[in-house]
């Protein structure tokens, strides 16, 4: 864990080294680089979209035998 110290020097440098870090690539770069992250992002949201449909879908299904099971038992009551 960071001392008290250290997270204060750390808020006090922090813009200063983002500054230093952005200016220190050329700008073609550094818009390569986010595009590459976007796309890498869009990808894993696409993935997890893919996979919550799919447990959407699993949900839809066990809630339907649900639904069937408790007929059945309304219809035995009856």
């Amino acid at each position: 864990m960071l001392a008290k110290e250290d997270i204060e020097y750390i808020k006090e440098h922090i813009g200063e080294w983002l500054t230093e870090a952005s200016l220190g690539k050329p700008t073609v770069v550094y818009e390569i680089e986010l595009r590459e992250r976007m796309i890498r992002v869009e990808e894993d949201l696409k993935h997890q979209r893919e996979l919550m449909q799919q447990d959407f879908a699993l949900m839809e299904k066990r809630i339907e035998r649900i639904d069937k099971r408790i007929e059945q038992v309304d219809k035995l009551f009856d």
